[in-house]
């Protein structure tokens, strides 16, 4: 008798921590996704170097980006547009959703081509992505165009710009900045000459002349 207790007390006691066990990872799936998938988001922002693309035969135009921009590389000029490239990827096992991504302009730089609105206040882009399957990718431009030269920082003859974007959902989040330059356009002016000691005697010898005539004249009319 004693050993079929002690037999029944043991099963008893396997079944009960079975089901501790299932139960915690049962709750550990739900909080995490499917075996615990961790979930992450990557943005990389570039800039393309000024000057115009090179034209396909489709009549596509390929622009040359890059990461940054910095004062001794190619610089844009006032009035030039500047275009970007946005990546964005779920670098996840497991798909996400509600991705939204925003991109702060910077000054003196006005969005006139962008997939989502421009809110003039606060100076973002921000536009809705959706979702994404594991490892999927997807690409996004935006075109700006840098203010004419005469709504430039006026003490500044060259100066860089930054532009942040930033892709995110309720639980990831990502940042990425490009950086491009601007030089200004020197503007030439032509000074007028100073009056020195030399201009001083030919001004006196003209008066001198003057005076000359009117006194000849005077003592013609006289006789």
């Amino acid at each position: 008798m004693n050993k079929y207790f002690s037999y029944l007390t043991g099963i008893l006691i396997l079944i009960s921590t079975f089901s501790i066990l299932n139960s915690n990872v049962i709750a550990d799936s739900g909080q995490y996704g499917q075996y615990g998938a961790n979930l992450s988001i990557l943005i990389d922002k570039m800039v393309a170097k000024p000057g115009g693309g090179v034209q396909t035969k489709g009549g596509i135009v390929n622009y040359e980006y890059v990461d940054n921009l910095s004062p001794s590389d190619i610089r844009y000029k006032p009035g030039n547009q500047v275009i970007f490239k946005l990546k964005v990827k779920n670098t996840s096992n497991t798909s996400i959703s509600n991705v939204t991504v925003k991109d702060f302009v910077p000054a003196y730089l006005e969005p006139i081509e962008e997939p989502g609105t421009f809110d003039s206040n606060s100076r973002v882009v921000t536009f809705d992505a959706g979702s994404f399957a594991a490892d999927e990718e997807k690409t996004y431009l935006l075109k700006m165009q840098l203010n004419s030269q005469d709504k430039m920082p006026a003490d500044k003859g060259l100066f860089c710009l930054t532009n942040k974007a930033q892709a995110y959902n309720g639980n990831i989040s990502d940042d990425d900045v490009a950086q491009f330059c601007v030089e200004k356009e020197v503007v030439g002016t032509v000074e007028a000459p100073k009056a020195g000691p030399e201009m001083g005697i030919f001004m006196m010898l003209g008066e001198l002349g003057l005076l000359g005539i009117g006194l000849k004249l005077t003592l013609t009319r006289r006789k």
